[in-house]
């Protein structure tokens, strides 16, 4: 546990002496929390701050509160929001939310107060976008461990679950931390064999029905691992992380996929779905658990219904071998290809730094209040690259990567 809080704070976070620190968590695992703090004084915090969070609260204030209630944000609110745009703390955020906890809720109420909301909080948050250090991570809970284990007793499930997370994070050798520097290497010589084939396009297809073609941005480039502040300092996002990732050209997208895996939203799950691109654009989708939410999701906002990732992983990663549907996306995204609605990553384009967020909206980058990853690589998964030249290149066979890129 020690080395695991060691690893987030000084890997994943990368707190360099004298930064604010902010955790929020879950009431799960307040020991953990106590000695990621500790872990994060040690790293050279100046103060940390723990926001704790309760789904059962969230769950009873959508059942009665009003739509504007829930969608207010008090001054007092916002005064920290701008405090935190001004200070760039260090964000670490802990998972361990019930997949089925929100269960019941009020979803309508809830998807009308979360637009109205950001409406007001994304300004705050798009001024930090690639200036500060954040962090997500995963502890268990008794909800999410026995969704995942429903035969064993709370006990025996969460203790299951921790070993996962441990195993699956790279937490559970002797020295995590040089662990995840050679990890870091290889995700990086990997990007690089992808950037080095100057692709224009990826072309998805599967037995399943998935048929996508998606344009890539000139500028963009497949990174992973480790990432940078517009200023050079290092974090790891996610902890687990398997993915090379790209932020694709907002409307060159055209075809349909097919999700492999369930999508844990909001705390309840989206089952059997599709969805179908046209000019970029989601204009039509399907699922056989909680279409509604799904259709939600992709009317959010205006910028919703497009792509903002397209990501590489093979189907026997270390996360997909465990053999575990982990009904929680910092997981199951790390099993397989995916792809995201919504919101895409600016620190793809080479030189972002140097960018403006109309330069980035200018290139193709998709802007939205929501980013939702989801997952499509089947076993039989082929991902056939189309470079600038024309020439067609295989980056993913039969679920995993090509021979030329392995």
């Amino acid at each position: 546990m020690k080395n695991y809080a060691k690893l987030i704070a000084r890997v994943g976070a990368n707190i360099q002496k004298g930064q604010r620190v902010v955790i929020t968590a879950q009431l799960d695992q307040p020991q953990f929390v106590c000695t990621l703090v500790e872990e994060c004084y040690l790293a050279g915090a100046a103060d940390v701050r723990v926001e704790w969070q309760d789904q059962r609260l969230e769950k009873l204030a959508s059942r009665f509160e009003t739509v504007k209630e829930l969608a207010s944000v008090p001054y007092w609110q916002e005064q920290k929001l701008a405090y935190n745009a001004e200070t760039l703390p260090v964000t670490i955020k802990l998972l361990s939310a019930d997949p089925d906890g929100m269960r019941g809720a009020d979803r309508e109420k809830l998807t009308l107060a979360s637009m109205a909301k950001l409406a007001i909080t994304k300004p705050y948050s798009d001024r930090m976008t690639n200036r500060h250090q954040w962090c997500v991570a995963a502890v268990p809970s008794v909800g999410w461990a026995k969704k995942i284990f429903p035969e064993e007793r709370a006990n025996s499930a969460v203790e299951r679950l921790w070993e996962l997370i441990l195993e699956t994070s790279r937490a559970d050798g002797k020295d995590p931390l040089t662990d995840w520097m050679w990890h870091n290497r290889a995700l990086r010589d990997k990007c690089d064999k992808i950037n080095a084939l100057g692709l224009a396009s990826l072309e998805y297809r599967s037995a399943n029905g998935t048929n996508l073609k998606v344009g890539l941005i000139e500028k963009a480039q497949f990174i992973a691992g480790k990432k940078s502040t517009v200023d050079g300092k290092y974090f790891n996002p996610n902890i687990p992380t398997e993915e090379c990732f790209t932020t694709p050209k907002r409307g060159q997208a055209e075809g349909i996929v097919y999700a492999v895996k369930p999508l844990s939203y909001g705390g309840e799950l989206i089952e059997d779905f599709w969805i179908r691109f046209e000019e970029g654009k989601a204009v039509a989708c399907g699922a056989k658990k909680n279409q509604e939410l799904l259709e939600k999701i992709i009317h959010m906002d205006e910028g919703a219904a497009y792509l903002g990732e397209c990501a590489l992983v093979p189907y026997d990663s270390p996360v997909n071998r465990t053999g575990i549907l982990f009904y929680n996306t910092l997981f199951d995204e790390n099993a397989c290809c995916h792809l995201a609605l919504g919101r895409g990553y600016s620190n793809t384009i080479v030189g972002f730094e140097n960018y403006t967020k109309s330069d980035f909206a200018e290139m193709g980058v998709n802007d939205s209040s929501v980013h939702v990853d989801f997952m499509v690589g089947a076993e039989d998964l082929q991902i056939m690259g189309v470079t600038k030249k024309g020439e067609r290149v295989p980056v993913f066979e039969n679920g995993t990567w090509a021979a030329a890129l392995r």
